[in-house]
């Protein structure tokens, strides 16, 4: 059975001599991985369609719900080259991709995020020559957006409990708890007022007008870091790309 779509390329794992598995978000499959047959000889039909981060429209045929399907056709709507020539953009995109990659099942279709994701590389791509503190805000802006549309967003806007205000963040519980509701609970993280603004900003903004938040690079870290400590706690794991990025940036 043939099948058509489009997706863009998170990943690829290199099968046998000269084959690929290739792991696409697609708005009518979600994650999906299908067997490309010699993409990494010399005159291969799908040429530098497989490159990471590619968006284009493909095709693949296989039985209804097999495991593997075969790509036959691969056919660029956009490289996104100029992210993958930028290491440090590069870097963070790596980030989106591996957060994608641990919370969305194979074959769970969810259109919001693939849209979610074609936005915020084509925000980053039309941005490139601006600074990284840009990259990391939108970067956030995806973490931020992508845990509210799976389910796994932090609750931040009020106790999770009772729904009284407060600024005390439980990692254990990903919510903010008031001091009547978090007796017994373990240490807590105090947020600023202003993180919570941005928190809710990058939440309910669309990706287009982001550029207009003009955070500091303190209050942005300090957002990242609250986000990276809860990925962390449900995934029982730093993001290599994180932990990586991290080591990368303190060596310079």
């Amino acid at each position: 059975m043939l099948q058509r779509t489009e997706g863009i390329v998170l990943r690829t794992i290199p099968f046998g001599e000269a084959d690929l598995i290739v792991t696409y978000i697609t708005p009518d499959f979600g994650l999906l991985k299908v067997f490309a047959k010699s993409p990494r000889k010399v005159k291969s039909r799908f040429g530098s369609s497989l490159e990471p981060l590619t968006h284009s429209k493909i095709a693949f045929w296989g039985k209804e719900n097999t495991d593997l399907p075969r790509l036959t056709q691969s056919d660029i709507m956009h490289s996104f080259h100029s992210i993958r020539d930028n290491l440090n953009y590069f870097l963070k995109v790596s980030e989106i991709i591996e957060l994608t990659l641990c919370f969305i099942p194979e074959r769970d279709v969810n259109r919001k995020v693939y849209s979610l994701l074609l936005n915020i590389l084509q925000a980053i791509e039309n941005n490139s020559s601006e600074s990284s503190h840009t990259c990391s805000l939108i970067a956030n802006h995806y973490k931020i957006k992508f845990l509210e549309f799976v389910g796994f967003a932090p609750k931040l806007d009020a106790c999770g409990r009772c729904g009284k205000n407060g600024y005390c963040f439980y990692i254990s519980h990903g919510s903010i708890l008031c001091e009547d509701c978090a007796k017994g609970v373990d240490s807590p993280i105090r947020l600023s007022p202003s993180v919570l603004k941005l928190y809710n900003d990058l939440l309910t903004w669309d990706t287009a007008k982001i550029k207009r938040i003009k955070p500091t690079d303190m209050l942005l870290s300090e957002l990242s870091d609250i986000m990276n400590l809860h990925i962390k706690y449900i995934l029982d794991k730093p993001l290599k790309s994180e932990t990586f990025f991290h080591s990368l940036t303190q060596q310079f």
